[in-house]
């Protein structure tokens, strides 16, 4: 293996079955083709099914797109009771960045959503069919999180379109940990790991009209998108431990080659990820069941 990590880097995929939410852009995207020309049948599960089959039929192996939006619980459920195989790697990237206020179909604030609420209930629904790993996308601005778990759906605080990214990219570690800790409890030889890429220039990067954030005018301090997803495919691929926790080796982890890191110590704390598990679990009660208490 080169010194620093790179596509080149993926094993062989043949005979895996990878399911990669929000895959036809962006690092989702990436992630998807990467796997695939690695041998791997991946499944881009997408909200925009027309889209997803235009990015498939540009990408190397053999594909798949399904329907899922993670931000409705009914598309969650309706996705999970159809699959009935097994699963190697479920990757967990879809994601939304400092949207307007805005609520689901289910009540839910968006980004709580999009970012945790629906991986949340789409693991645990998926769950009995993973055989190898979940990889779940977070961030660096986790270590901002300050989670109001009496309020975790932004119903009596005002609203703060970043501070409600942090909270739901620290909600992604805290659940990928504890779902960790519950496997290994039960003796289950998958792994939770998660991946983070840094700061990516994509369309994540951007504002709500679609035009860039101001911090993408400094591209030459940033992770492009292809190598914003080493950090992903190297979660899915490599041998790493439940756990792990992988991003960029630069400064800050803001820009570099995949490598092992170390979340912000609110993140690691137990009796927070049981309790936020616990809000989660009554909040998407019906989506996840019956497998919400693993």
């Amino acid at each position: 293996m080169s010194a620093k990590w790179t596509n080149d880097d993926i094993p062989d995929q043949s005979g895996r079955t990878v399911v990669v939410t929000g895959a036809s852009s962006g690092i989702g995207l990436i992630t998807a083709r990467e796997l695939a020309k690695a041998g791997a049948r991946v499944v881009l599960a997408v909200r925009d099914t027309a889209k997803g089959r235009k990015v498939a039929a540009a990408m190397p192996g053999r594909t798949e797109v399904r329907e899922l939006d993670v931000s409705r619980l009914a598309s969650v459920r309706a996705f999970a009771e159809a699959w009935t195989e097994p699963i190697d790697v479920l990757a967990n990237n879809a994601g939304i960045m400092d949207v307007p206020e805005s609520r689901t179909e289910d009540g839910f604030e968006l980004q709580t959503a999009t970012n945790f609420l629906g991986p949340f209930a789409l693991t645990n629904a998926l769950l009995p069919h993973v055989v190898e790993r979940v990889v779940t996308v977070s961030s660096q601005l986790h270590r901002f999180g300050r989670p109001v778990l009496a309020d975790l759906n932004w119903e009596t605080r005002k609203y703060d379109a970043t501070r409600v990214y942090a909270d739901s990219k620290l909600a992604d570690l805290l659940f990928a940990l504890e779902l960790q800790r519950r496997l290994a409890a039960a003796g289950s030889p998958v792994r939770s790991v998660v991946a983070h890429p840094g700061i990516a220039t994509t369309n994540l990067a951007a504002r709500p009209d679609g035009s860039p954030a101001p911090i993408t005018r400094l591209s030459f301090l940033l992770n492009d998108a292809e190598r914003g997803a080493l950090p992903t495919l190297f979660a899915a691929t490599a041998d790493v431990a439940g756990g792990s926790y992988v991003g960029p080796d630069g400064i800050g982890g803001i820009k570099g080659f995949p490598a092992l890191g170390t979340p912000s110590r609110r993140a690691r704390d137990p009796k927070l990820a049981r309790e936020l598990w616990d809000v989660a679990v009554s909040l998407t009660a019906g989506a996840a069941a019956p497998h919400a208490g693993t």
